[in-house]
């Protein structure tokens, strides 16, 4: 209802006063348009937003922390290292997670080397020294013998680390709700943990993995993404309904490779780092084993959303769905006034104009 201001050409003023009107239109057509609107209104504020979406929840998005743990040994027996075991001290380098390393091991003594200009000098002494009979250079401060430029080995040093096993524990939380829970369930006990590995079909609550399967079930090999190393990553995904029982709120792992293997944009592939062990002789001369270790990374990534119950979520969103099912009204009159045979009648029956002695013409 309205009301709108004008005068006549005697310069009378008055208001026009607008109010609703019901109109009733028995015809199949415009029934059916009617009915068909509002059940796609009411299925879709139902199926859509309260069903599918859960439109009566409040929700929250996940707290997390993770920690790892890798067994494994292997066995190797190379010209420059002879026979070597390697454990979880020698692969694990923390923060890091679990990498192979090639056998490029640089003994070094912390000397002044002389280097050529080719090489970017790390600290100049300001000498001028004799780098053989003919040319001199400038003498720098850094670690001799310089390190190998090589291709890391192929196949990897380290190739039984595919039947390494991780230990992944991960906690959650939803502040909103007060709710905490880990992927090691409440099912699993000790014996269990110690003899079970992930498998989808088999063991699909287990939070250990054998990093051969990790890598296979993102379609990649292992002994090929290990000569130059890679970037893995272990996705943990907790979507959880709080108005159903706890139990239902478990894990979900899902693997991808995250670093760039595009063949034509191979520049720096892989991934690689360089690490130090440091000694001192008996005289006190400081030496160290510089490492350049080529492997994969795992980095484990976690997402998650919980909902719960919450009157004012339900409250906006049946508020939402009455004012859809108000705007099918508006629609089929649009259509009815627009686009029907008899329109024009439709809209005489419709808007009626009154004054205060009768009927006006319009």
């Amino acid at each position: 209802m309205s009301k709108k201001g004008c005068c006549d050409s005697v310069g009378e003023c008055f208001f026009d006063y607008y109010t609703s009107k019901i109109l009733v239109i028995r015809s199949r057509k415009v029934g059916t348009l009617n009915r068909f609107t509002q059940a796609l209104v009411i299925a879709y504020v139902i199926g859509y937003v309260c069903v599918l979406k859960k439109g009566y929840q409040d929700t929250d998005t996940v707290l997390s922390s993770v920690t790892t743990k890798v067994k494994g040994i292997a066995l190797t027996n190379t010209t420059e290292l002879g026979e070597r075991i390697w454990d979880v001290a020698d692969y694990i380098i923390p923060p890091q997670v679990d990498r192979r390393f090639d056998e490029e091991e640089v003994q070094a003594r912390r000397l002044k080397c002389q280097l050529t200009s080719l090489v970017p000098p790390p600290s100049r002494t300001g000498r001028c020294v004799n780098y053989n009979d003919t040319v001199k250079t400038c003498e720098v401060l850094s670690w001799c013998p310089l390190e190998k430029i090589v291709e890391p080995p192929n196949p990897p040093l380290l190739a039984d680390a595919e039947n390494f096993t991780v230990l992944i524990k991960n906690n959650i939380r939803y502040p909103k709700f007060n709710f905490n829970k880990r992927n090691i369930l409440p099912n699993i006990n000790s014996s269990y943990l110690t003899q079970c590995v992930f498998s989808r079909k088999t063991d699909p609550d287990c939070p250990i993995f054998r990093l051969k399967d990790i890598v296979e079930e993102a379609e990649e090999d292992f002994q090929t993404m290990a000569v130059h190393g890679g970037v893995m990553g272990v996705q943990i995904r907790w979507d959880c309904d709080l108005d159903m029982p706890q139990s239902w709120c478990v894990p979900r792992y899902t693997f991808r490779r995250l670093d760039n293997k595009d063949p034509e944009n191979n520049v720096a592939p892989g991934y690689n780092f360089r690490f130090a062990k440091y000694y001192k002789d008996s005289d006190g001369t400081e030496t160290r084993t510089l490492i350049k270790g080529y492997g994969i990374r795992f980095d484990v990534l976690v997402f998650g959303q919980a909902g719960k119950f919450n009157i004012i979520p339900t409250l906006l969103n049946i508020g939402a769905g009455l004012a859809l099912l108000g705007l099918v009204n508006v629609i089929c009159d649009w259509i009815v006034l627009t686009f029907m045979t008899r329109k024009h009648h439709y809209k005489e029956q419709k808007y009626t104009y009154v004054d205060d002695f009768g009927l006006v013409s319009i």
